[in-house]
Protein backbone atom coordinates (compact mmCIF):
# COMPACT_ATOMS: atom_id res chain seq x y z
CA UNK A 1 0.00 0.00 0.00
CA UNK A 2 2.75 2.25 1.03
CA UNK A 3 4.60 1.60 -2.25
CA UNK A 4 1.68 2.46 -4.37
CA UNK A 5 1.62 5.80 -2.66
CA UNK A 6 4.86 6.75 -2.84
CA UNK A 7 4.66 5.60 -6.37
CA UNK A 8 2.33 7.71 -7.46
CA UNK A 9 3.63 11.23 -5.65
CA UNK A 10 7.13 10.21 -7.35
CA UNK A 11 5.33 9.92 -10.82
CA UNK A 12 3.28 13.22 -10.15
CA UNK A 13 6.34 14.98 -9.14
CA UNK A 14 8.61 13.89 -11.57
CA UNK A 15 5.84 15.12 -14.13
CA UNK A 16 5.55 18.41 -12.40
CA UNK A 17 9.73 18.73 -12.77
CA UNK A 18 9.12 17.79 -16.28
CA UNK A 19 6.53 20.62 -16.87
CA UNK A 20 8.23 23.14 -14.90
CA UNK A 21 11.73 22.54 -17.31
CA UNK A 22 9.49 22.44 -20.70
CA UNK A 23 7.96 26.35 -19.36
CA UNK A 24 11.22 27.10 -18.73
CA UNK A 25 12.57 25.99 -22.61
CA UNK A 26 9.09 27.35 -24.09
CA UNK A 27 10.12 30.70 -21.68
CA UNK A 28 13.47 30.93 -23.38
CA UNK A 29 12.14 29.97 -26.86
CA UNK A 30 9.75 33.68 -26.30
CA UNK A 31 12.90 35.63 -25.53
CA UNK A 32 14.92 34.95 -28.00
CA UNK A 33 12.20 35.64 -30.76
CA UNK A 34 14.08 38.19 -32.47
CA UNK A 35 18.00 36.29 -31.76
CA UNK A 36 18.93 35.75 -35.25
CA UNK A 37 19.89 31.90 -36.01
CA UNK A 38 18.04 30.67 -32.50
CA UNK A 39 16.88 27.31 -32.78
CA UNK A 40 14.09 27.16 -30.63
CA UNK A 41 13.85 23.86 -28.40
CA UNK A 42 11.24 21.38 -27.04
CA UNK A 43 10.60 18.46 -25.07
CA UNK A 44 9.05 15.50 -26.12
CA UNK A 45 7.10 15.20 -22.86
CA UNK A 46 6.09 11.45 -23.31
CA UNK A 47 9.75 10.41 -23.68
CA UNK A 48 10.76 12.51 -21.14
CA UNK A 49 8.59 11.44 -18.70
CA UNK A 50 9.57 7.55 -19.54
CA UNK A 51 13.01 8.41 -19.10
CA UNK A 52 12.51 10.10 -15.84
CA UNK A 53 10.55 6.99 -14.45
CA UNK A 54 12.87 4.80 -15.73
CA UNK A 55 10.19 2.86 -17.89
CA UNK A 56 10.17 2.30 -21.58
CA UNK A 57 6.34 2.06 -21.64
CA UNK A 58 6.70 -1.73 -21.73
CA UNK A 59 7.98 -2.16 -17.90
CA UNK A 60 11.80 -2.38 -18.42
CA UNK A 61 13.59 0.35 -16.90
CA UNK A 62 14.97 2.98 -19.64
CA UNK A 63 19.01 2.65 -20.34
CA UNK A 64 20.81 5.20 -19.20
CA UNK A 65 23.77 7.03 -21.10
CA UNK A 66 26.56 7.59 -19.74
CA UNK A 67 29.26 10.21 -20.89
CA UNK A 68 32.52 7.68 -21.16
CA UNK A 69 34.63 9.62 -23.13
CA UNK A 70 36.14 13.01 -22.14
CA UNK A 71 35.02 14.12 -25.86
CA UNK A 72 31.45 13.29 -25.08
CA UNK A 73 28.83 16.00 -25.58
CA UNK A 74 27.15 16.83 -22.11
CA UNK A 75 23.27 18.08 -21.81
CA UNK A 76 23.15 22.15 -21.63
CA UNK A 77 22.78 23.52 -18.06
CA UNK A 78 19.14 22.99 -16.91
CA UNK A 79 17.97 20.52 -19.30
CA UNK A 80 20.13 17.36 -17.40
CA UNK A 81 18.08 14.14 -17.64
CA UNK A 82 16.45 14.92 -20.45
CA UNK A 83 18.38 13.38 -22.71
CA UNK A 84 16.58 12.44 -26.44
CA UNK A 85 13.29 13.71 -25.10
CA UNK A 86 14.87 17.44 -25.69
CA UNK A 87 13.97 18.06 -29.36
CA UNK A 88 14.52 21.01 -31.97
CA UNK A 89 11.49 22.63 -32.82
CA UNK A 90 10.56 22.53 -36.59
CA UNK A 91 10.67 25.61 -38.18
CA UNK A 92 6.71 26.95 -39.56
CA UNK A 93 8.20 29.18 -41.95
CA UNK A 94 11.38 30.21 -43.29
CA UNK A 95 13.04 33.51 -41.86
CA UNK A 96 15.88 35.03 -43.45
CA UNK A 97 17.77 35.21 -39.91
CA UNK A 98 17.52 31.55 -39.16
CA UNK A 99 15.03 31.72 -36.43
CA UNK A 100 12.77 29.15 -35.64
CA UNK A 101 10.34 30.96 -33.25
CA UNK A 102 7.02 30.75 -34.07
CA UNK A 103 5.64 33.48 -31.66
CA UNK A 104 1.54 31.64 -32.26
CA UNK A 105 3.11 27.85 -31.07
CA UNK A 106 5.09 29.32 -28.46
CA UNK A 107 2.45 31.24 -26.79
CA UNK A 108 0.01 27.89 -27.71
CA UNK A 109 2.64 25.50 -25.82
CA UNK A 110 2.84 28.44 -22.94
CA UNK A 111 -0.77 28.10 -21.72
CA UNK A 112 -0.98 24.66 -22.88
CA UNK A 113 1.86 23.87 -20.64
CA UNK A 114 1.00 26.34 -17.92
CA UNK A 115 -2.84 23.85 -17.76
CA UNK A 116 -0.94 21.06 -17.15
CA UNK A 117 1.05 21.97 -15.12
CA UNK A 118 -1.61 23.34 -12.85
CA UNK A 119 -3.41 20.02 -13.39
CA UNK A 120 -0.93 18.25 -11.88
CA UNK A 121 -0.34 20.31 -8.91
CA UNK A 122 -4.23 19.93 -7.74
CA UNK A 123 -3.97 15.85 -8.77
CA UNK A 124 -0.75 15.82 -6.05
CA UNK A 125 -2.91 18.47 -3.60
CA UNK A 126 -5.99 16.18 -3.98
CA UNK A 127 -3.75 12.89 -3.12
CA UNK A 128 -2.23 14.68 0.02
CA UNK A 129 -5.40 15.41 1.48
CA UNK A 130 -6.93 11.77 0.42
CA UNK A 131 -4.47 10.64 2.03
CA UNK A 132 -3.93 12.59 5.24
CA UNK A 133 -7.92 12.08 5.44
CA UNK A 134 -7.31 8.05 5.16
CA UNK A 135 -4.93 8.44 8.30
CA UNK A 136 -7.22 10.81 10.41
CA UNK A 137 -9.88 8.63 9.37
CA UNK A 138 -12.32 11.37 8.38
Amino acid sequence: MLNRLTDSLDFQGQALMLRSERQRLVASNIANADTPGYVARDIDFAQALRNATGSTGGGAPAAQLVASQAGHITSQAGTAGLGSALVYAAPSQTNLDRNTVDMDRERASFTDNAVKYEATLRFIGANVRTTLSAITGQ
